[in-house]
């Protein structure tokens, strides 16, 4: 059986990548006295351009990710996964990574889109195949 989890694990590695780095900036920001604990206890578009855009990258991590988890677990778990899964995976993490490399840069919206439209598609793929190999029983494997 293939293995997917190796890009659970670089998936994850971005999250928490981001969840770091976005803390990092917010607790720079409040230091700098940018923004205060009151300031930022409801809202956070009291921090700074950079600051907020690391922090949207973080949380977009648990929109369509969230997907790529279950459909991964599933495929395990009903021993579906194969390489046409193990490769829309990796295409999803690629994705991911890109979405968020442009959101933290330049955030230019078509470009970050794009990306955004790849790992979506992929994603649905996943779920294209998995369906199918569980429910018909087809087996994709070599």
């Amino acid at each position: 059986m293939p293995s997917l989890i190796l890009p659970v694990f670089i998936q994850v590695a971005l999250t928490l990548a981001l969840m770091f780095w976005m803390g990092a900036a917010r607790t720079a920001c409040i230091r700098r006295g940018e923004a205060s604990f009151e300031d930022v206890a409801l809202q956070n578009d009291v921090y700074d351009e950079k600051t907020r855009a690391i922090g949207a990258a973080f949380h977009n991590q648990f929109e369509l990710p969230v997907l790529f988890y279950v459909v991964v677990a599933l495929s395990h778990a009903t021993d579906t996964a194969t390489h046409i899964l193990a490769g829309l995976a990796w295409v999803f993490v690629i994705m991911r990574i890109a979405h968020a490399y442009v959101h933290v840069t330049t955030n230019f919206v078509p470009r970050r889109f794009m990306f955004f439209l790849g790992s979506a598609l992929a994603l649905i793929a996943m779920w294209l195949v998995f369906g199918v190999s569980f429910i018909t029983g087809w087996d994709a494997r070599p």
